[in-house]
């Protein structure tokens, strides 16, 4: 499940960043720089402060040091063996299994649309081609051949998003593009300007409600989360000693910085060249946001690098997606699966056996339903959806993983209670949020709006403020609630 515990730095780093970077970056939050424009930019910076930075230096070496010492296989197993609690390894791997589909079904709708669009293909065989590809390789390689097979599609994505910067800035005269796209704002839609938009080059009003979904939920939504990524966090485990992710850190840096950035400058720039050849904005072009990056491709590129960017979103839909798929494997087998079997749940014969073999049977069949649940949602979701569910996704792993991630790996004296109590808080508030609050997902599930006749419970502007923003500060809390309460129990009975 660690792919041997040695693998070398650049293929860490490279590895890691096809990981981290997928068609939800380059088509979806690309559609998001065409509508709201390039104040997206700073997710840039924070994804490689936050990242690949704080991810590696902070987080990933102690990440690797206690993982080895305790043997940790998975995330969840990882919080288990800190904790020494069977809860916190399951119940880390069933919100892996709740919410990780968000985010899988994200990036097969970036490639599904991509592979509709450019190569004329059905959507629904899109998709369960590129599915199909995927799962062959997760279910019978394992993460070996997944971190290699990411390394090289690594390689690929920054040769192919090198070019398209290149070309995107031809095709808008230069660095001339910028300042067409600055004399563009009294194009502004209007809906977007009297929320708060000014232009494709300046940031949103402050308090506007253009400024609270770019800020809250687009920016720090995915600049914060992506420190909890379990999918993230196994690889900083695959690595030998703590000098290879010294090493790995320039590789992963350098690579947001190009593949990111390319994305989202590119997509801002569309609007410049929708405007010049057509006389409409990127919106304009096209009713689905996830449709608009595919589309300037297919229109503005020549045909030998419409093929590369194929390559590109192929290469990167499907390093995302293997681990994606492996990660829920696991969290199904090896985290939930080896708990069940154990328990009274199941009958007496049900203990005995071969438990490898029969862990490894529930991680395949568990890998093959996964699959099957997120082209499901990647059949049903709506449009626009892909930067919003990444968000969502990387949002619950904040709330729910982030603080007893960081007591896990920082703390001498890590509390089982805090831990507990602050998963739980912080995956119960996340989800009532979203589910009552945050008008953009609670408008769709309908749940508040048929129980209380209001599409949010709550006004403006916190029907606004993603639900990262409450969750983790109550996440802390409870952690150090529970810390405080554990230890003065320790202290009463001379612990």
């Amino acid at each position: 499940m660690l792919a041997g515990g040695n693998v070398h730095p650049v293929i860490i780093g490279l590895s890691y960043g096809a990981t981290f970077i997928s068609t939800s970056a380059i088509v979806g939050f690309g559609g998001w720089a065409a509508k709201l424009g390039l104040g997206i930019i700073w997710l840039v910076l924070l994804n490689i402060l936050v990242g690949v930075l704080i991810a590696f230096i902070v987080f990933g070496k102690p990440t690797r040091r206690i993982g080895k010492r305790l043997g940790a296989l998975t995330f969840p197993d990882l919080l288990g063996k800190v904790y020494r609690s069977n809860f916190m390894q399951y119940a880390t791997g069933l919100v892996i299994l709740i919410g990780m589909p968000l985010y899988s079904s994200a990036v097969l709708i970036g490639g599904g649309r991509f592979i509709e669009m450019v190569l004329d293909v059905p959507y629904l065989w899109a998709l369960i081609g590129l599915t199909a590809v995927t799962a062959a390789y997760v279910v019978f390689g394992g993460l070996m051949a997944v971190m290699y097979t990411d390394a090289l599609q690594g390689a690929l994505m920054l040769v192919g998003m090198s070019a398209i910067m290149v070309l995107t800035l031809g095709a808008v005269g230069g660095l001339d593009g910028f300042q067409a796209l600055t004399d563009m704002a009294p194009l502004v839609p209007a809906d977007l300007a009297s929320a708060g938009m000014v232009g494709w080059t300046s940031f949103p009003e402050v308090g506007s409600s253009t400024w609270y979904t770019l800020v809250t939920t687009i920016i720090m939504g995915v600049g914060i989360g992506v420190l909890a990524q379990p999918q993230l966090a196994v690889r900083f485990m695959t690595a030998g000693d703590g000098r290879s992710l010294n090493r790995a850190v320039p590789v992963g840096a350098v690579f947001i910085l190009i593949t990111t950035g390319a994305a989202y400058t590119m997509g801002a720039l569309t609007n410049v060249y929708f405007y010049e050849h057509f006389g409409k904005i990127s919106t304009e072009m096209t009713g689905n946001i996830d449709n608009i990056v595919p589309l300037f491709i297919d229109m503005a590129m020549p045909g030998w690098l419409v093929v590369m960017f194929a390559l590109v979103l192929l290469a990167a839909a499907m390093s995302t997606m293997s681990s994606l798929f492996h990660s829920m494997g696991t969290a199904a087998g090896h985290d939930i699966w080896v708990h069940l079997r154990r328990s009274k749940l199941f009958l007496e014969r049900a203990h005995g056996g071969d438990e490898d073999a029969s862990k490894l049977r529930v991680n395949k069949l568990a890998t093959f339903v996964m699959i099957a649940v997120s082209l499901g949602l990647a059949l049903i979701m709506p449009f626009d959806i892909i930067a919003r569910a990444t968000a969502m996704f990387m949002g619950l792993c904040a709330a729910a993983f982030l603080p007893a991630y960081a007591m896990a790996v920082f703390s001498e004296r890590p509390s089982a209670l805090g831990a507990k109590a602050s998963l739980v808080m912080g995956s119960v508030t996340w989800g009532l949020w979203t589910v009552f609050v945050h008008r953009a997902e609670a408008e769709v599930l309908g749940i508040a709006g048929l129980l209380t006749g209001r599409a949010s419970l709550l006004a403006y502007p916190w029907d606004m403020v993603d639900a990262l923003f409450i969750a983790l500060p109550l996440s802390v809390a409870a952690l150090a609630i529970g810390t405080l309460v554990e230890r003065r129990r320790g202290s009463a009975t001379g612990a």
